[in-house]
C-alpha cells in the first residue's frame, strides 16, 4: 500500500485507518503555523525547512505522499481555506511553493500540488463554475502550480469546481491540455475525494486516480469495457503514471517506515517556532506600546478568546500537535500573575487595567464560507473593550483578512498571529515583549469593506453563508465570474485607487530602514540582456531587526489593461543597527511580460517601465525606470 495524508502544515493523524497492520499511523505530529503564516515570512529558505520537516515526520511514519501544499490564490477573504495557502500574488506563491516542493521531496516524500485549479471559493464548491478568463488563467491563477512542477512535484489533486462548465477532476481540457500539455505535468494525478461525477469521463480525461467517496456513477469499469465504451488502452493510460510516479520516488524499493527520523522532533518544534517568529505581523503600534517591558510591575488585562484554546483551521488540514502551549501559559511564564485573565470584565475592570491584551480570531473550516464581519457577539466585544482603554493590543488570530474598521483606529497595537501552530504563542510573547523583533508581511490586502473587494457580489443572489458542510447535488450549479481578470489583490486597490485598511506587503517592526537611491546597470534591455538594480538597506534604528525589500514593476503605456504595479522580487534581510546591505536584483525581459489573449502566448512590449522600490505595495520609497527596447 502507499499512503497519502494529509495536509500541507503537518501530518493529520488519522485514527481510523482499517487495519494498523498494514499501516503504523503515527503517534504525534508537530502543528506548524498556517501555509498563510508561512507565506507571510517572505522567506523561502524557511518554506524549505517547514516542509523538509514535515517530510521528515511522513518517512517516519510511512507516508509515501502529502496530499499538500495546497496554493490556491487567496481571491477573497470570505474563503475560509485561505489559511491553507500562500496568499494573493503568484509571484509570492511561486517562490515558497517551489522552495516547499524541494524541501519536502528532499526527504523522500511526494509532494501534492492542489487544488488544480480556480478553486478560490468554498460556498457549495462542488456547485461552483469557475469563469476564468485565459489571461488571468496564465498570469494569476497557473504560475504557482507551474513553480511546483518546474520544482518537481510529483502528483496533483483536482479541485471540485466545474471550469468552465465541467467538474475540473473529469475534464480532459484541464487535465491534458492545461495541466499535462501546457504546464508539462506528467506524473500522478489524483482527484479530491467526493469529486467526480462520470467515471467514463474520468477515465479519458487523463485523471489517475479516482479518491474515494465518489458518487453512484450507475455504472462499472467492467460495464464501461463490455460496452466497448473505454478500451483496455485507457486503462494502461490511466494507470501507468500513478505506477511511474511510485517508482520513480522509490516507494517500493525502501524500508516503508524510517523511525530514525521520530528523534528531529524537537528539530522540528523548533522550525516551527522560527516560521512563527518570522511570520506574526505587527500591524499597528501606537506611540511605541510595544514591545512591553516583563519586568515592569503593571496588570496586564487578558480577555477574548483563545486563551487556553490553540487557534487552528479545521478540515482536511487540521493538525492537533502534540506540545500546546496556550495563550495565558506563555504570557504567565514570561510576566508572572501580573497577566490574570477575566472572561467578561466590567467597565471598572477594563479602565483599572494598565495594558488589555484582546485575543480574537476566527475558526475557518474546509467546505464553507465565513463572513468577513466577526459574529455580532465578537464585534461587540471588541467595540466594548477598546473603547474603555486605549492602551489595548488587539491579538487576532485568523486565516484570512476580517472586517477591523470600527476599532481599527481606536486599538494602541495590532498583531496578526494567523494560526501558530503549537509554538504559536510563545513565538507571538517574545514579540510581545521584544526578544524577537516581528519582522512578518502581509501576503494579501485587509480591505476596510467587502464591497471594495474584486470578488464582491460572488455569491448568487438571494444565497446565505452557511456554517456546516452542505449536501451538494448537481443541481443549482452557480457561476464564479472572475470579471476583475487580472486585478487580484493589491493589483485591484491599487489599479482601481481604493484605499485598503492594510496593504500587501506591510508589517511593522521595532526597528527602522532607510533604502538608498537605487542604480541600474543600464537604462536600457532587450530580450537577450537583463537589467541588475542594487539598492543599499540600512538598519537606521536601535535593534537588530529584518527588513523585506519588495520590487514592483509597472508599464507605463500599456496596450492593454495591466496592474499599477505587480511584484517581480523580494529580499528578506537581517541587520545590526548600523549595518547595511546592497542587494542585487536581476531584471529580465520575462519579467515585463503579459498573456497576450490575442496570440495565446506571453508578450513583452517595448517602451518604458518604472520600478518601485519598497517595503509594502503602499509604501514606496524609491521609483527609477528605464527602456524596453
Amino acid at each position: 500500500p502507499v499512503y497519502l495524508s494529509d495536509a500541507t502544515q503537518g501530518v493529520n493523524i488519522r485514527n481510523n485507518l482499517p487495519d494498523p497492520n498494514v499501516v503504523k499511523q503515527l503517534e504525534r505530529s508537530t502543528a506548524f503555523p498556517s501555509p498563510i503564516l508561512l507565506a507571510s515570512t517572505f522567506s523561502p529558505e524557511l518554506s524549505y525547512q517547514y516542509a523538509k520537516a514535515i517530510g521528515e515526520e511522513c518517512r517516519a511514519g510511512g507516508i509515501e505522499v502529502l496530499l499538500g501544499p495546497g496554493l490556491n490564490i487567496y481571491r477573497q477573504s470570505q474563503c475560509a481555506r485561505n489559511f491553507e495557502y500562500f496568499g494573493e500574488d503568484p509571484y509570492l506563491v511561486s517562490q515558497m511553493v517551489s522552495q516547499y516542493v524541494t524541501g519536502l521531496q528532499s526527504t523522500g516524500t511526494a509532494a501534492c500540488l492542489k487544488h488544480f485549479y480556480g478553486n478560490n471559493t468554498e460556498f457549495y464548491r462542488k456547485r461552483s463554475n469557475s469563469i476564468i478568463g485565459e489571461r488571468a488563467m496564465n498570469e494569476i491563477y497557473l504560475p504557482g502550480f507551474k513553480a511546483g512542477i518546474d520544482a518537481g512535484a510529483m502528483s496533483v489533486m483536482t479541485s471540485y469546481n466545474q471550469i468552465d462548465g465541467e467538474w475540473a477532476g473529469q475534464s480532459s481540457y484541464v487535465i491534458k491540455k492545461i495541466l499535462r500539455e501546457k504546464l508539462g505535468f506528467k506524473w500522478l494525478v489524483m482527484s479530491d475525494w467526493n469529486s467526480v461525477w462520470d467515471l467514463e469521463k474520468v477515465i479519458k480525461s487523463g485523471q489517475n486516480l479516482e479518491m474515494p467517496g465518489s458518487y453512484n456513477f450507475g455504472v462499472s469499469v467492467l460495464d464501461l469495457y463490455h460496452e466497448k465504451k473505454i478500451t483496455e488502452k485507457d486503462l494502461d493510460d490511466m494507470i501507468r503514471p500513478t505506477l511511474a510516479t511510485c517508482v520513480a520516488m522509490g516507494f517500493y524499493s525502501r524500508p516503508k517506515y524510517d523511525t530514525t527520523l521520530l528523534s528531529k522532533y524537537p528539530e522540528h518544534e523548533q522550525t516551527a517556532r522560527r516560521v512563527a517568529e518570522e511570520g506574526v505581523i505587527l500591524l499597528k503600534n501606537r506611540n511605541e506600546i510595544l514591545p512591553l517591558d516583563p519586568t515592569k510591575n503593571r496588570k496586564i488585562l487578558l480577555t477574548g478568546k483563545f486563551v487556553y484554546e490553540i487557534p487552528r483551521g479545521y478540515g482536511a488540514a487540521e493538525v492537533i500537535g502534540y506540545n500546546n502551549v496556550s495563550l495565558i501559559d506563555a504570557l504567565q511564564k514570561v510576566f508572572g500573575r501580573t497577566v490574570y485573565y477575566i472572561e467578561k470584565p466590567t467597565v471598572a475592570e477594563i479602565k483599572e487595567a494598565d495594558v488589555v491584551l484582546l485575543s480574537m480570531g476566527t475558526r475557518d473550516k474546509e467546505a464553507v464560507e465565513r463572513p468577513f464581519a466577526l459574529p455580532r457577539e465578537d464585534e461587540s466585544f471588541m467595540r466594548y473593550i477598546t473603547k474603555n482603554n486605549p492602551n489595548t493590543i488587539a491579538i487576532i488570530n485568523t486565516g484570512s483578512a476580517i472586517d477591523m474598521s470600527a476599532w481599527n483606529e481606536q486599538l494602541a497595537a495590532l498583531i496578526y498571529g494567523w494560526y501558530g501552530g503549537q509554538s504559536g504563542f510563545e513565538a507571538l510573547t517574545d514579540i510581545i515583549i521584544g526578544k524577537v523583533n516581528p519582522s512578518g508581511k502581509l501576503p494579501m490586502t485587509i480591505e476596510r469593506s467587502f464591497k471594495d473587494s474584486p470578488a464582491w457580489g460572488y455569491l448568487p443572489q438571494g444565497a446565505s453563508l452557511y456554517n456546516e458542510l452542505k449536501n451538494e447535488h448537481l443541481i443549482n450549479v452557480y457561476d464564479v465570474n472572475y470579471k476583475e481578470d487580472v486585478l487580484v489583490g493589491y493589483r485591484w486597490y491599487d489599479t482601481k485607487k481604493i484605499e485598503p485598511l492594510y496593504p500587501f506587503g506591510y508589517g511593522l517592526s521595532y526597528t527602522t530602514f532607510a533604502l538608498t537611491k537605487p542604480r541600474l546597470s543600464s537604462n536600457k534591455m532587450n530580450d537577450k540582456q537583463t537589467i541588475k538594480c542594487s539598492v543599499t538597506l540600512t538598519n537606521t534604528g536601535k535593534c537588530e531587526g529584518a527588513e523585506v525589500v519588495q520590487l514592483y514593476i509597472k508599464e507605463n503605456q500599456p496596450s492593454v489593461l495591466r496592474p499599477e504595479k505587480e511584484l517581480k522580487r523580494f529580499e528578506k534581510v537581517s541587520l545590526k543597527p548600523g549595518e547595511n546591505r546592497i542587494l542585487e536584483f536581476i531584471i529580465t525581459s520575462k519579467d515585463l511580460a503579459f498573456w497576450d489573449d490575442q496570440t495565446h502566448s506571453w508578450k513583452t512590449n517595448t517602451g518604458q517601465y518604472t520600478i518601485f522600490l519598497g517595503t509594502s505595495s503602499r509604501h514606496i520609497n524609491q521609483t527609477l525606470s528605464f527602456i524596453k527596447e
